[in-house]
């Protein structure tokens, strides 16, 4: 009888925060800043530097862990974990090991079984190491320290996943925590989120955890689903013929679509944990915990609820426009200009998110004010403008954030009122068009679109369609 397997999935995530500076000095966190430019003697280990903390990352740290339901430690503090690597210049990490900052949590996701709740292990601060950049051409390695000292939060669930599309909901509900509380943008191509994925199989029904292999270097969603499946057969090939599965740190190679051996599984005994000396432990009081627990946004599944009550919008419109607390924030407020919400919405769902994905931009980088669109919506719904020409001025509000009644006027583009001159622009089409007009006549009155369709030519789209159709009709 062949021997049925299931899979069995922990996770480690690190999210860089979105703190001005970094966790122990004062250099800068900005992304893509010229290689070691964002560096000091303390995130560079200079013999005789003395690390001091950063509070807004202790601040971003409650924050996330009061919203995944953990228990804070209202007493922890920082140690130091010893490994020996070129990217990590004082020979240790200041991280936390004994008192992390929050513990026993849980969040809730979507499966295709209904929700479940996945357990949080911890959470924990710590410091990033710097980047090595490997040059296979001339075999040489670079160091950029630029990273290092950039703060991290270290989130380890519990080992309740079984699939890879219960990991991706499970990040995807990180990822959202993370950015409505404004404390990271989760980029996974830039490194500011990333998940080591512990994984072990063993047969169905068993409550054994089998032999776990950790991967390192999954840099998107794509990667981490396919290096589950990839991980979960090969574990199972091995057991089939008999073989073990060793504990080790794989590498991801998204290219090969592999992973391939790093190093053997160290234990916490193998860094030489203590507690940091330089560091003094943190206190976190009552008034601190309730302050943070107040200024907690309306996370996304409210908002979403909210959404199809307030403004009647459909649950799969009202799910894109919560995805970023930006993109809703900027609905709502073009609403109470616009007093339009599905027009609205149609907006934003429509033309705004077709050129977000044409420009390769995220929501959080809309930089247009509600107040202009909300002025183009306005103008559409009194006929001052037709579809055509609002997409064009859009474009404009999009890129350059334009007062679009201003740039209308300016480049001539409000639809003709003057009744007087549409009439005339109809009276020659008629006279152009005298076979179609005997056509129409005679009862074919298909050919009125084509004649409508003259009109809006020479007047360039600025008539009104409608009135150009009843004029149409009364002289003919």
């Amino acid at each position: 009888m062949t021997t049925q397997y299931e899979t069995v999935i922990g996770l480690e995530v690190h999210v860089e925060l979105a703190t001005r500076t970094k966790i122990f000095c004062g250099c800068s966190t900005q992304f893509g800043a010229p290689a070691n430019a964002n560096t000091c003697p303390v995130c560079t280990g200079m013999p005789g530097t003395l690390p001091v903390l950063n509070r807004q990352v202790v601040e971003y740290a409650l924050a996330l862990g009061l919203s995944m339901s953990c228990k804070v430690n209202q007493y922890c503090c920082f140690d130091r974990k010893n490994y020996f690597y070129p990217d990590n210049p004082q020979n240790y990490q200041i991280s936390q090991l004994y008192l992390p900052i929050c513990h026993d949590g849980e969040v809730e996701i979507e499966t295709a079984k209904g929700k479940k709740l996945i357990r949080i292990h911890e959470m924990h601060m710590e410091e990033d190491a710097g980047k090595l950049m490997h040059d296979e051409s001339n075999d040489t390695s670079l160091v950029d320290y630029n990273r290092s000292g950039v703060p991290l939060l270290e989130i380890v669930s519990e080992p309740d996943f079984c699939s890879a599309q219960e990991v991706i909901a499970y990040l995807e509900k990180l990822k959202m925590l993370c950015q409505y509380l404004g404390i990271s943008d989760c980029k996974l191509q830039e490194g500011s989120m990333r998940a080591d994925v512990n994984l072990s199989v063993r047969p169905v029904g068993s409550d054994v955890l089998g032999t776990r292999t950790e991967m390192k270097n999954l840099a998107s969603f794509k990667a981490i689903t396919k290096a589950i499946e990839v991980e979960s057969r090969r574990q199972i090939a091995l057991l089939e013929v008999g073989e073990t599965v060793v504990q080790e740190t794989r590498r991801w190679d998204e290219n090969k679509e592999q992973s391939f051996t790093m190093r053997s599984k160290e234990d916490a005994k193998d860094y030489r944990y203590f507690p940091d000396p330089d560091l003094q432990p943190i206190m976190i009081s009552d008034d601190w915990l309730a302050r943070v627990e107040s200024e907690k946004p309306e996370f996304q599944p409210q908002k979403q609820l909210r959404f199809q009550e307030q403004y009647k919008l459909s649950a799969y419109d009202a799910a894109l426009l919560t995805q970023s607390r930006h993109m809703a924030e900027l609905y709502e407020q073009t609403v109470a200009l616009s007093g339009n919400p599905k027009k609205t919405a149609n907006w934003f769902m429509g033309e705004c998110m077709r050129l977000l994905k044409e420009k390769g931009m995220d929501a959080e980088q809309l930089k247009f004010t509600p107040k202009h669109l909300a002025a183009l919506i306005i103008a559409l719904d009194k006929g001052e403008i037709n579809q055509e020409i609002a997409k064009t001025v859009f474009e404009r509000i999009f890129e350059d954030d334009i007062e679009p009644l201003a740039y209308m006027k300016e480049h001539n583009l409000l639809m003709i009122s003057d009744t007087g001159a549409i009439e005339a622009a109809v009276d020659e089409v008629l006279i152009e068009n005298t076979k179609v007009v005997e056509e129409y006549r005679s009862g074919k009155e298909k050919v009125l679109g084509f004649l409508v369709g003259q009109v809006m030519k020479k007047t360039k789209g600025k008539a009104s369609p409608g009135m150009v159709t009843e004029l149409l009709k009364a002289k003919l």
